[in-house]
């Protein structure tokens, strides 16, 4: 890495003190953020398990079938709450880190791009859980048999919305690589179009692999990455033209 503005190159001892200074700052953060909710465990879980306890049946609940869950459960979702938290701030340090690297250009596409990933992951996890898991759990707790309760363990439960989590705020930034990939010279949004068929059987294969084994879940996740590639086409698309008229 070098200084853009001399570029004359820093000493290697200094860009390692520097990593881990923003190494450092990141886990404060982390930390900070979840030393805060902490407190508000037991009421991030009900929030998070709300969309399934309110499909439950009269008199019926979630269980513990581990004797440390009742504990480790809401401490590790607190945890990931915290690391969601604070990934814009996590974000900025690894940002502030590669920024002197890079020239002027390269800055002006990167924040937006960088500001627009963390919303679009925001995004993806609120689509998840207002629209994909009300009818998700819809569905499974109206197709099981009559005569069996329904008493999910609160421990396997999170690890699913986790996954579900992490499945839609990963399509979500869609958009984010179709546009690096064109601004890169490595696509073009004509090439991207011709592909379209090829994308959207990869979009129901990549919903099949992060979802639980049902149409409803998997079709949830793919149609909205189909719909998201082609507002990264329509983007890239823009953004050719700008580059043309500028």
């Amino acid at each position: 890495m070098t200084d853009t503005e001399n570029d004359t190159p820093l000493p290697l001892i200094a860009h390692l003190t520097e990593l881990r200074d923003r190494l450092l700052r990141a886990i404060l953060a982390v930390l900070l953020v979840f030393i805060v909710l902490f407190p508000f465990a037991n009421d991030i879980y009900a929030f998070v398990s709300e969309p399934l306890r309110e499909l439950l049946p009269e008199n019926a609940s979630m269980i513990a079938t581990d004797v440390a869950s009742p504990f480790l459960t809401p401490f590790k979702l607190t945890l990931f709450t915290a690391l969601f938290v604070a990934i814009p701030y996590v974000l900025f340090q690894i940002w502030s880190f590669i920024a002197p690297g890079m020239y002027s250009q390269e800055k002006r596409f990167a924040l937006p791009v960088l500001a627009s990933s963390v919303l679009l992951f925001y995004c993806g996890a609120a689509f998840a859980y207002f629209v994909v898991f009300p009818l998700i759990f819809a569905f499974f707790t109206s197709v099981g048999p009559e005569d069996v309760a329904i008493m999910t363990d609160i421990n396997r439960y999170l690890d699913f919305v986790l996954k579900l989590f992490f499945a839609f705020g990963l399509a979500f930034e869609i958009p984010i690589a179709a546009l690096i990939a064109i601004w890169a010279g490595i696509t073009t949004p004509e090439d991207l179009g011709r592909k379209r068929p090829y994308i959207i059987v990869g979009c129901f294969v990549f919903g099949m692999l992060l979802t639980p084994p049902d149409v409803i879940s998997q079709a949830l996740l793919a149609i909205p990455m189909w719909l998201l590639f082609e507002a990264g086409v329509i983007a890239g698309r823009l953004l050719i033209k700008r580059k043309t008229e500028s």
